[in-house]
């Protein structure tokens, strides 16, 4: 015989989880939020100007940028120009 297993999904989970995992069930969230959420966030950036501060690389500095990340040796976050990959085609 089967038993039943629910699926609870939340955005912020603020209660005691103890009787999820004693009655099979789970429970599952984002801290990002979803596309909704995400857009005001990106929205709310543009009209404050908050930008973040990338590193951008082209495809051919791909394995380049693997091994800096292996020796932390990363001061900004790596963004990979996407026009790059069609000159290299």
């Amino acid at each position: 015989m089967y038993k039943n297993i629910s699926a609870y999904a939340s955005l912020s989970a603020r209660k005691n989880l103890r009787p999820f995992s004693i009655n099979r069930r789970s429970l599952s969230g984002s801290l990002i939020g979803g596309i909704k959420e995400t857009q005001e966030m990106l929205n709310f950036c543009s009209k404050k100007n908050i930008v973040c501060d990338v590193e951008l690389i082209s495809i051919e500095k791909i394995n380049e940028a693997l091994q800096r990340l292996l020796k932390a040796d990363v001061k900004y976050r790596f963004v990979i120009d996407m026009k790059t990959l069609k000159q290299k085609s």
